[in-house]
């Protein structure tokens, strides 16, 4: 492992340096690895994976979209696709990437599958921490492990293409093997993890919770709606309104922050720019301090984790889903947004 400063605190994180590629081949050399669930993190994985040499079989229930997809992306039945339950019995690593309201719904039918010796594998800890909730409770001979991508399971896949990869934390819960280590960190290298850096069950989840309703997801919708909003009270068009709020964001300054951080794009703006987000920039973080503390009392106390599967588990989950995100997307701001998006140069010459 290689020890970084991380703005003044020393982490051990894990680089292909350390671990390269050939290595996790070689750890990974007898193993078949199940991917169960090919919704959102399993095509990525799963190809990724594959692209890099190691043994990859899909569990997906037959018919659905997941499963077509599967088939075209050349996964087949019988040799590399299989039912949820069929793949688990085949693998001796189980990626276990159903929606947390499937695992739920799913563990016992996965857990009569597992052999002794097998790893089972999350990319997310909340089946494991809210076990009380889930009813996720592994058998003692059996490695339970963890590697959360700190991005979309659609990023994991187009980074990995580009030849980067999507930075992962790693955790041990359960060493029944005495390889439980050398295999998690072997899987995130194999799925493409740009650097691995370690953490718990417990960890991942809160922090993945707190980050989805927060500043990843949630606050930013929020904080733009707003924006957007104010502008337009005040007599701003709707395409002033949205450059302003989200276009300029997403096509300049995120990039700048991305290259080289916040203080380097404050330093390539404009001095009116520089002051004003400055002064202000307190008096936000200052306003959502109570905000952030309710939420990260309603993750610790499972209420967040109660609302996800009583909605998800619900019979008409994906209407309402659909009828909550058609309101997004037909109100003026991101109609608005879709109009913008038209008229970039790269989509006005197709």
């Amino acid at each position: 492992m290689a020890k970084i400063d991380f703005g003044g605190v020393w982490e051990e994180v894990v680089t292909a340096e350390e671990f390269p590629l050939e290595k996790a081949r070689e750890v990974l050399k007898n193993e078949t690895v199940a991917v169960v669930g090919y919704g959102v993190q399993g095509p990525g994985q799963a190809l990724n994976m594959k692209d890099n040499g190691i043994r990859v079989i899909v569990g997906q229930r037959e018919g659905g979209a997941s499963w077509e997809k599967a088939l075209a992306d050349g996964f087949v039945p019988g040799e590399t696709l299989f039912s949820p339950e069929e793949a688990a019995r085949r693998g001796t690593v189980i990626q276990y990437l159903l929606s947390d309201a499937g695992q739920k719904t799913m563990w016992p039918a996965i857990k009569a599958c597992l052999n002794e010796g097998d790893a089972l594998y999350f990319s997310h800890g909340f089946s494991i921490v809210y076990k009380e909730r889930t009813g996720v409770i592994p058998p003692p001979n059996v490695d339970v492990i963890l590697v959360a991508p700190k991005g979309s399971g659609r990023t994991v896949r187009t980074n990995f293409l580009a030849g980067s990869g999507i930075n992962s934390s790693y955790a041990i819960f359960q060493d029944y093997t005495g390889r439980a280590l050398e295999r998690t960190i072997a899987l995130g290298v194999a799925i493409g993890s740009g650097y691995l850096f370690p953490t718990t069950f417990a960890n991942e989840v809160y922090s993945d919770l707190t980050g989805e309703r927060g500043v990843l997801m949630g606050a930013l919708a929020g904080i733009m709606e707003a924006q957007y909003n104010l502008l337009r009270k005040h007599g701003h068009s709707p395409s002033e309104a949205f450059n302003e709020t989200v276009e300029e964001l997403t096509q300049s300054l995120i990039r700048l922050v991305a290259d080289n951080g916040m203080d380097w794009m404050y330093g390539n703006c404009s001095t009116t720019a520089q002051r004003g987000a400055l002064d202000w920039k307190g008096r936000f973080r200052d306003a959502v301090v109570p905000v952030f503390d309710e939420l990260y009392a309603r993750v610790l106390s499972g209420e967040e984790t109660q609302i996800v599967l009583d909605a998800n588990s619900a019979p008409d989950y994906r209407q309402r889903l659909d009828k909550e995100l058609a309101e997004m997307r037909e109100s003026e701001m991101w109609r608005a947004g879709a109009a913008v998006r038209s008229l970039r140069p790269e989509n006005r010459k197709k």
